[in-house]
């Protein structure tokens, strides 16, 4: 049985244990979806003033909607476009301060004003992206940065 985790730490205390929280969930669990979607809730209840988290999953030659919480989100998105494709075609992370002013953004939500995108990759293959978005701007640090990172590394090992 599952309840809201109270995040009580300091902020480098709290991802460190939402990344325990993690492993748990997928420890021994071989099913692909099963742990993307855990992974999604967990962060939905972590990360605060987002509105929107999920995986977009590398299919040929784009990304097409995995799991998420949040709004109907676009389905498919060419790995030249948009921050979530971007960051797919260049296998890096991407932070947006705001994402208005980034080149070719791909507004699914109209709310989102800041977003972060990081790679999944398994050895040096993409398999896609976790990709969080928020309504303020700059919501979205080095912190946040280093420790998705870290989440999305223990995620791939299961996926």
């Amino acid at each position: 049985m599952f309840a809201k985790s109270c995040y009580e730490g300091t902020r480098e205390e709290n991802y460190r244990l939402l990344i325990k929280q993690l492993e748990a969930l997928i420890h021994d669990e071989p099913n692909r979806i099963a742990n993307l979607a855990n992974a999604s809730a967990l962060l939905q209840q972590f990360l605060n003033d987002i509105n929107w988290v999920g995986f977009y999953l590398l299919e040929e030659n784009e990304l097409v909607l995995g799991p998420f919480q949040g709004l109907p989100a676009c389905v498919r998105i060419p790995l030249n476009r948009g921050v979530c494709g971007t960051s797919a075609q260049r296998q890096e992370t991407i932070r947006v301060a705001d994402v208005h002013a980034f080149p070719g953004h791909i507004a699914c939500d109209a709310a989102s004003q800041s977003e972060i995108v990081i790679p999944i990759l398994k050895g040096n293959q993409l398999i896609g992206v976790l990709d969080i978005d928020s309504p303020t701007k700059n919501r979205f640090d080095e912190t946040d940065q280093s420790y998705l990172e870290q989440f999305v590394k223990a995620l791939s090992a299961a996926i």
